[in-house]
Parts: C-alpha cells; structure tokens; sequence
C-alpha cells in the first residue's frame, strides 16, 4: 500500500541517497580514489559524538541509527538511516566534530570515504554541490518538522508516525505480505521518546486492534489506514 495522499512521508526523510546517485564518471573516480568497505555488526558504532570527521560513510546494506546520549547515558535516536544514504558529510563540511552518533541497528556493510576526497570532489564538482545544498535544505525542513510535531504529539501519536515511518524504511524486506520491522523495543521507544513499558503497552493494544502482529522483537503493520488515523497525521493534516 502506497502513502501517497494518506501520510507526508517525504518530511520525515532526509533523502541523503540521492547525493551520490549517477554522479559524472569523474566525480565518482575521484570518490572511489582512496574508498574502503567495512563490516559493522548490530551495535557497533560507525562514528561517536563529538568524534572528529575522518570522511564520510556511505550505506550500502542494512540500517543505521542517528543518535544522541543523555547525562543519564538515555539515547535519543534521531533518525534511521537506510540502504543508500550517506553519513558524516556535516560534520565534515562544518569542520566541526560529529555532533551524534552512529551505530548498526543490523548487519551492515559500509563505504568509508576520506575527507581529502570528498573535499576534493565537491570542489570541482558542480552537481556534488548542488546535490548537497538540496539535502541541507531539505533535511532543515525534516528536522524542524519532527521538532514541531513531536512536541505536540501524545505518545500514542507519536509511536503510529514512528511505525509508519520505519514501515518505510523496512518494506524493502517485504515482497507481497506485511512489512516486517525488525527493531529492539528499546531502540523503538528511544524513537518515539518515551519509556520502553509504553511502547510494549501500546504495541499491545495495536495489537488487540488488529493493527500490528508482533513475532518476537519484529513487527508486522497488518492496517496501514488505522495507523494513520491513529497518528492524526492523515490527509487533513497534510
């Protein structure tokens, strides 16, 4: 089922695997100049907050998580990235130190590109440059949009926009059946903002409802429509 007229999903996500999508053949010689490939199990950090930029990361399997920590050592995820996006490229562009973190939320394989290369790229590269001034402005309005509607959304709210957002994130894993997400009920709950004992009380009540199936850790939304009738977020508020 598409979310085409239902649910806005493009203002929750930042589109960064379009960046490097078909660039000239001479901007992509010079990317792939010094490129490595590197392996992450569900957990292991790609960068740290505060860290200093080396280069840039670019996914090219599995799921990666955008997150901060708290003095209580909480995190705080702020995005999940997919298949095709690309990580890192702010802090290197500010010259300023990573300011989240990064980790597998599954087996991931990683494109490492160094900062000297990527410098040198965009450089010479007007459609590099273009790309990213697209993504920053882009990704400002996704930002400020989850900003705003989460401060306004109940918790209820905010775990149906979560879902249908990491349904999307997900349903390349799905081929006919319902999208299956397979996440941790911590991840899912430092998400949505709230204790993981809501997310497990509410996801039982979706389930009573028939909105979600839950086989272990994984979730599969079996109605899409009460979801986002459940998120407030349908057509009359798009």
């Amino acid at each position: 089922m598409s979310l085409e007229g239902l649910f806005p999903i493009d203002k929750w996500d930042l589109r960064s695997g379009s960046i490097l999508h078909q660039l000239p053949e001479a901007d992509e010689e010079r990317l792939r100049l010094h490129m490595s490939e590197q392996r992450y199990a569900k957990g292991d950090l790609l960068f740290r907050e505060g860290g200093l930029p080396l280069g840039i990361f670019f996914i090219r399997e599995g799921r990666v998580k955008r997150f901060t920590t708290d003095r209580d050592q909480k995190e705080h995820i702020l995005y999940v990235a997919n298949k095709g996006e690309l990580l890192g490229y702010h802090a290197v562009l500010a010259e300023e130190r990573f300011p989240d973190s990064a980790a597998a939320l599954e087996d991931t394989r990683v494109a490492f590109i160094p900062r000297e290369d990527f410098l040198a790229t965009l450089d010479t590269s007007a459609v590099l440059s273009r790309r990213l001034l697209r993504a920053f402005s882009h990704e400002y309005t996704v930002l400020t949009n989850s900003i705003s509607i989460f401060a306004q959304r109940s918790v209820r709210e905010r775990l149906a926009i979560t879902l249908i957002v990491l349904r999307e994130k997900y349903k390349e894993n799905s081929h006919r059946g319902p999208v299956s997400i397979n996440i941790s009920r911590e991840d899912l709950a430092n998400m949505v903002g709230t204790a993981k004992e809501n997310v497990v009380r509410l996801l039982r009540e979706f389930k009573t409802a028939h909105i979600v199936e839950t086989r272990g850790r994984t979730i599969f939304i079996t109605n899409l429509k009460k979801l986002i009738d459940i998120s407030t977020f349908g057509p009359e508020g798009i």
